[in-house]
């Protein structure tokens, strides 16, 4: 290193001295959560506390940072950049000071885990097991939802997301099981009639929506005629209704193998090529505690392994 990189460097190190670096926590957490009160709450601050720090941050960035607009807030273009670079600087810090390691053996944290309801029906129990066995002091909290936002990759202190394949993410993702559409029936349908003859003679439980779910789609496409016999709001309770008072369903393989364990339950391949379904694992993007992230993938795929 050349006396003028020293130079460079010794005097940023001195203009850092000045700064209070307390503030760079709470400042990613604001650029991150985009709300004072989120913010305050992920940081363990008072609201006027994470106020009188937003403050100082203005002021020693020359930048107002947030700003409202409507009813919500949104980030100024000095601190869109700041966001990745804050967020590289305290992992690094955190390894530097070597904050205590991730030990499932005395760890009381909660585990969040948010997925669709038929998604949780087919890892829950295992996953549930797993956790108890394996970070006996933890607690698991399954979170259900339908179509997942950004919000819920963020908000709550998800740290974990499993979503179809099908729908998007601004997130890394990874596979964790591979799915299909199968076609599912009651057992007392005759036992000669193929997949395509259930789909064209027996009444469909379907899920109660404004359009039909795929693949009805490619049902309408090829022409082949069906009728509906009953809706359902839950999804679940489709192939429960199939198995117990007849019809026809079509839902995810996973889910025809795990309620069949409950009520009896004819399962056929579909007749058709379709894409796949599979379910992929988004994990929250500010977590930074990577020996966590790594034991709860190791225990997702455990999970999936046993399906």
């Amino acid at each position: 290193m050349s006396e003028g990189d020293e130079g460079t460097t010794g005097s940023e190190l001195d203009r850092l001295a000045s700064v209070n670096l307390n503030l760079l926590v709470p400042l990613l957490a604001l650029l991150e959560e985009r709300s004072v009160t989120r913010a305050a709450e992920r940081v363990g601050l008072s609201q006027p506390a994470m106020s009188h720090a937003l403050t100082r941050m203005r002021r020693l960035l020359g930048d107002e940072l947030v700003v409202r607009q409507g009813t919500g807030v949104t980030l100024t273009p000095r601190a869109l950049q700041l966001i990745a670079p804050l967020r590289s600087a305290l992992r690094q810090t955190a390894r530097v000071v070597d904050l205590p390691r991730f030990d499932p053996a005395t760890d009381q944290r909660v585990v969040t885990v948010a997925m669709t309801t038929s998604t949780a029906f087919v890892v829950g129990p295992r996953l549930s097991r797993l956790v108890a066995e394996r970070a006996p002091h933890a607690t698991l909290r399954l979170r259900t939802i339908t179509v997942p936002a950004d919000a819920t990759f963020t908000d709550q202190g998800v740290d974990v997301v499993l979503i179809s394949e099908g729908h998007s993410s601004p997130y890394p993702r990874e596979r964790l099981y591979n799915d299909r559409v199968v076609v599912v029936a009651s057992p007392d349908t005759p036992p000669e009639a193929s997949a395509l003859d259930l789909l064209t003679t027996q009444r469909h439980v379907v899920v109660d929506t404004d359009r039909r779910v795929f693949p009805y789609s490619v049902l309408e496409e090829k022409g082949i005629p069906y009728s509906v016999g009953r809706l359902s709001s839950d999804f679940l309770l489709v192939p429960f209704l199939v198995a117990r008072a007849g019809g026809v369903a079509l839902i995810r393989h996973r889910v025809a193998v795990a309620m069949r364990s409950l009520a009896d339950l004819r399962i056929e391949e579909f007749p058709f090529p379709l894409p796949g379904l599979g379910i992929d694992m988004v994990f929250n993007p500010r977590l930074s505690d990577q020996y966590f992230v790594e034991w709860l993938r190791a225990l997702l795929f455990d999970v999936a392994a046993h399906l």
